[in-house]
Formats: C-alpha cells, structure tokens, sequence
C-alpha cells in the first residue's frame, strides 16, 4: 500500500547585496492542502529568521510525533493505558567544512505515565517496538536512541 503526500513551497526573493556577496532570504512558507500555512526558515545558526521553524525543528519534530503515534499504538496492543506522554527530544547535526552536513543522531526523552504498575517493564520495552514501526525513524540514515522513563498513576 503506497500514500502520496504533497507540500508546495513559495518563496519570493528579499535579497541583500554586501560587496560582491549576495544574501537570500532564507524564509518561505510550506503549504498543505487543507492546512495552515507553515512559515519557515533556516536555523539561526545558517542565517535565517530564529523566530520561524526551521527544516531541522521540522524533522526532530516529526521523528518525536510519530514516535508517539507508534507508542501508544503498541501499547493499546499490549493492554496498557496510557495516561501521559511527554518528550524533549535531542538531534545533533554536524556541518562540514564544505557546507554540507547531516543529523548524526537523536536521543528521544519519553516520559511515560501509566495506570498499571505490573506493566512498566513493558511499558519501557514497547519503545522498541515503536520505534521499529515508526515511519519516520524508518526513514532516518541515523540512529534513534530512547531514554524513556515510565510512572504510574491510578488517576
């Protein structure tokens, strides 16, 4: 089974002339059918605007998502109640000296509050399986690590 998945981009040019150099505006905005549009940059760091998400946010926020999506899946297989999920994810991106680079790794924070303490044990080892069935992660040249804690609650 294959899904198709569109995003448009626009960008308009607000370039800066200093001495011989030329300097792009690095924001543009995504848009999805259906959706609000998504104002984006670049990332401080490359020069772009600090206020607008930045590719880099993007894909560490959607790895962080669809881990979630995944997890609680699992454990609605496994019979365990999820009450709260909450995450402060990690990526690390390492820039050559050529301009180019890539995200080396990311480290997901999941922290886990469920209503059976018989099933932390369980609880802490579906992010495994999570992270085996999430599409994102599956699309990552990088590995994913989890340092997931687990409570209990009988809210």
């Amino acid at each position: 089974m294959k899904h198709l998945f569109k995003a448009q981009l626009n960008w308009t040019s607000k370039n800066k002339q200093e001495g011989t150099t030329k300097f792009y505006s690095k924001s543009h905005q995504i848009q999805i059918e259906g959706k609000p549009v998504l104002d984006v940059s670049a990332a401080k760091a490359f020069k772009g605007d600090p206020s607008l998400y930045n590719p880099e946010d993007l894909l560490l926020s959607s790895l962080v998502s669809c881990h979630m999506m995944s997890y609680l899946y699992v454990c609605s297989q496994n019979g365990i109640e999820v009450l709260n999920y909450s995450d402060n994810a990690e990526a690390t991106l390492e820039v050559n000296p050529d301009g180019s680079g890539r995200f080396t790794e990311v480290t997901l924070n999941p922290k886990v509050t469920i209503t059976d303490s018989d099933k932390i044990q369980l609880a802490l080892e579906l992010h495994q399986k999570a992270n085996q069935l999430c599409f994102i992660a599956n699309s990552c040249n990088f590995p994913v690590f989890h340092n997931a804690s687990c409570e209990v609650s009988n809210i």
